[in-house]
């Protein structure tokens, strides 16, 4: 008798999926290998193993998320969910993340396309004398590789628990890799410090409002959530409070109004490789968690959070697009653009049906390679003291290197919703999808907004062409393999998902037609 309740009593191991778990557990393995190449590898040789065992092992990880395509079940003892939407997004990230990483992998021309003795770099002797040599921080590598782990985590973490620690895996990473500019560290390492200050806030926030929520339902299970708001009964106070806290923490991620403050800065101090990754990768990786919250956990409170989204949709595109025409730094204009951008993906959100899922899903891949792209030409337009942010210095860029200028205003036009881009093809979506589902106000919003985001587009544009080149202009630095590729990729997906979108359309539509798993 006393064997057999020992027998009962006995801790049962998890069991855990592991091959349905693959794309995150390749990845986070990338992030040990990395740390294990900085403990033992020498300094001169890290950045030759760290660069190809990136590229490969998200390659990997990519073939492995395709591999699990139709799969809609929870894993990980139903802590993390895999479907759909979850799958798509994953998938979005890695690719971003394989895009973005090439920029990374560059980083050496920051120093010695310009630089042909050590006097002339800004900074102590022995700064000098490393940045001429062409030392690299790897440490970049492992670091990236966790963050991009906790994206992947964080669109398929099926309770707010899971979740919590998917936001602090990718944001940690994250507050490092921005104060690790070479040049003008001070500005660095500034927006880093405004970047951990203001996350730990909203990290704090969200996890207030996991202890509301669980104080209501008696579960952090998203599904269980989603079981007792059904059955409230009117008591829903705690429920109000603790979906508020969550959003908070959820639309800091996203840089939606009125918690943008931070993304101007960040854009601008941040390597800009970094600036590429959280442009993308952090953005699909925070619209995946919160659609998974907003559609699973709390579906059946749609009148109750969508009035609230409204108004943050509204506040979003209005600002991000007006504030943007002030801007005369070309990485803090892109970063007003992109909280615009996260106000028009909201309009898809706001849809609440699978149209609205899909077209979301669409946006943020179309959004994501545009971003990746016009971030890899801002890293060619360079002086000595580094890149030449401000918009005078860009003044006659298309005379100078026409190829670059031109490049650089397909991506402009294409966030400026012009036909022929992806950028128009994904606006179409998401209004579409808004209007289906009864939110035409907000749409005619977006219209106006768009065309006010068309100005600072085009400002851009007639600057780089129609303007008298500068006689003390920066110069153009011939991309090199990697940033080549980087930016081929950016113009082909915009090309393509302008012209023959309807493949990426279906890809998304079959993707959203089972929603997310419960």
């Amino acid at each position: 008798m006393n064997s057999q309740l020992l027998a009962q009593s006995a801790v049962q191991a998890p069991h855990i999926e592991y091959g349905q778990l693959a794309p995150m557990l390749i990845v986070f393995g990338l992030a040990i290998a990395g740390v294990l190449v900085e403990a033992f590898v020498p300094r001169r040789a890290r950045s030759a193993v760290h660069a190809p065992l990136t590229l490969v092992g998200l390659a990997a990880a990519f073939v492995a998320t395709v591999l699990q395509a139709g799969t809609h079940h929870v894993a990980a003892e139903g802590a993390v969910g895999v479907d759909g939407p979850t799958l798509f997004i994953q998938g979005t990230i890695i690719a971003l993340a394989f895009v973005s990483s090439l920029l990374i992998a560059e980083r050496r021309p920051d120093t010695s396309a310009f630089v042909s003795d050590a006097a002339s770099v800004p900074g102590t002797q022995e700064e000098r004398e490393s940045l001429v040599a062409g030392d690299v921080q790897t440490e970049v590598y492992p670091l990236t590789m966790f963050a991009v782990g906790g994206m992947l985590l964080f669109p398929a973490a099926n309770d707010l628990l899971t979740m919590f620690v998917a936001l602090e895996v990718l944001s940690l990473p994250l507050y490092v890799l921005c104060g690790l500019a070479r040049r003008r560290r001070l500005l660095s390492q500034e927006a880093a410090v405004k970047y951990f200050l203001l996350g730990a806030f909203s990290s704090a926030f969200f996890l207030y409002g996991i202890a509301m929520v669980y104080g209501f339902a008696g579960s952090i299970r998203l599904s269980e959530i989603a079981l007792a708001v059904s059955h409230s009964g009117g008591n829903e106070t705690l429920l109000l409070l603790g979906l508020a806290l969550l959003g908070m923490g959820l639309l800091f991620k996203l840089g939606a109004v009125p918690f943008h403050s931070w993304k101007p800065d960040v854009y601008q101090g941040a390597p800009t490789p970094i600036t590429a990754l959280m442009g993308s990768c952090t953005v699909v990786a925070a619209f995946g968690a919160l659609l998974r919250v907003l559609y699973v956990g709390f579906g059946g409170m749609q009148w109750d959070w969508r009035p609230f989204m409204w108004g943050i949709a509204i506040l979003t595109m209005v600002i991000g697009a007006i504030v943007a025409i002030t801007q005369a730094d070309v990485k803090r204009m892109l970063a007003y653009s992109s909280i615009a951008h996260a106000g028009f993906v909201l309009t898809g959100v706001i849809a609440s049906s699978s149209q609205g899922l899909s077209s979301t899903l669409f946006y943020l891949v179309a959004y994501g390679f545009t971003t990746v792209g016009a971030f890899a030409i801002v890293t060619l337009v360079r002086d000595a003291a580094g890149e030449a942010n401000h918009l005078s210095r860009w003044a006659g860029l298309g005379r100078r290197s026409p190829l670059v200028a031109g490049i650089f205003a397909f991506f402009l036009l294409a966030f400026a919703g012009i036909p022929l881009t992806s950028g128009f093809t994904g606006k179409f979506a998401v209004f579409a999808a808004a209007v289906a589902g009864g939110a035409t106000p907000l749409v005619i919003v977006g219209v106006l907004s768009s065309a006010v985001a068309a100005f600072f587009y085009v400002r851009v544009i007639v600057v780089m062409f129609f303007s008298d080149p500068n006689p003390d202009g920066p110069t153009v630095a011939a991309p090199s393999l990697l940033t080549g590729a980087a930016v081929a990729v950016g113009v082909a997906v915009t090309l393509v998902l302008g012209v023959l979108p309807q493949p990426a359309l279906d890809l998304a539509a079959n993707a959203a037609a089972g929603l997310f798993v419960r």
